[in-house]
């Protein structure tokens, strides 16, 4: 075949025509760039990688929806007037509503007419409430300044002297339980955004592993006539980096469809019973920017430690290998 080739070039240069160019053979890699085990493993990658964007995103809607609850709540206090004989309770309302806005703190009081007071109670007692039938007890909303609130214990005071069957709830047993909830939310958060990455890593050491012993006999000839394990551990490297950013950047995108197809679900069915109810838990179902660069920190993460577990995994194999070929020589 050398010899035939030869001909063909001297031919060539009679003819006044250029030799014919070398071909270049490119370097067979250590290990198959697509295989079952591959495909698998950025499958698996992808799931991980979609149930911790899920996790960060339901954190992140469930503590902003907190943290908005938490406002509005410490943004009103309510008056509770509750009916007693000889009490008159309009007189009883302006009492109240002209005391709160001679507070210092306070700025405005609304007292809920006859209207909102029947929307209030509808669910419960029905239309066509006649509320001078009922001993229903009668509201003041004050809002209040979050920079400079009142002093509640001399407002509760005040109102009590004015008009005994008066009482304030200022929320704060509500305020102290949506902390507490924020709070446990995020740190089962974090618990389960540690599990799936300890998931992950435990994935990537059994798929090298198998990745090794199916490309163990060129491994091992390359490792003794002389090839570094550091060059070895690299060829492993970005081939598990590869398929890592792959799985990790399919299982986030799949993610964010996810929140924006809810986000345009909530919107385009506002007035629907189940979209109130998803609204009133997670708010727009927006995660807004931080919530955006939390996958993409998930997606970076998880690629890395991806290529960092194959990389570890691949140098102990090879001290491993090392450690026995004098015994079994």
């Amino acid at each position: 075949m050398i010899e035939f080739g030869e001909r063909i070039d001297e031919w060539r240069e009679r003819l006044g025509l250029p030799r014919r160019k070398p071909r270049r053979t490119r370097p067979t890699p250590i290990v198959p760039p697509a295989n079952v085990a591959g495909r698998a493993l950025m499958t698996v990658i992808g799931i991980m990688t979609f149930l911790a964007s899920l996790t960060l995103g339901a954190v992140t809607l469930v503590s902003d929806t907190a943290a908005n609850w938490q406002s509005q709540i410490a943004r009103e206090i309510t008056v509770q007037i509750k009916p007693d004989e000889g009490l008159d309770m309009n007189a009883a309302l302006q009492t109240v509503q002209m005391i709160a806005l001679e507070t210092r703190g306070v700025t405005g009081a609304d007292a809920l007419g006859d209207a909102a007071t029947q929307r209030l109670l509808e669910p419960w007692l029905g239309e066509g409430l006649d509320l001078e039938e009922l001993p229903v007890p009668r509201l003041v909303v004050i809002g209040i300044d979050e920079r400079n609130p009142p002093d509640f214990e001399q407002l509760r005071t005040r109102l009590r002297t004015a008009v005994p069957a008066a009482s304030l709830d200022d929320h704060r047993a509500w305020v102290s339980r949506l902390v507490s909830m924020a709070h446990a939310t995020v740190l089962i958060g974090a618990a389960i955004l540690t599990l799936v990455m300890i998931a992950t890593v435990l994935t990537v050491v059994f798929a090298t592993r198998g990745a090794m012993s199916g490309n163990r006999h060129i491994i091992e000839v390359l490792h003794f006539v002389g090839a570094k394990a550091g060059f070895i551990a690299g060829e492993f490297q970005r081939h598990f980096l590869k398929l890592g950013l792959a799985g990790a950047v399919i299982g986030g995108a799949a993610a964010l469809i996810v929140f924006v197809a809810m986000g345009r679900w909530t919107q385009m069915n506002q007035a629907t019973p189940e979209a109130d109810q998803i609204t009133a838990l997670f708010g727009s179902f927006s995660i807004g920017w931080s919530g955006y660069a939390g996958v993409v920190i998930i997606v970076v993460t998880v690629a890395g430690l991806t290529a960092m577990t194959s990389r570890l995994t691949v140098k102990r194999q090879l001290a491993a290998i090392d450690m026995l070929s004098p015994v079994e020589g």
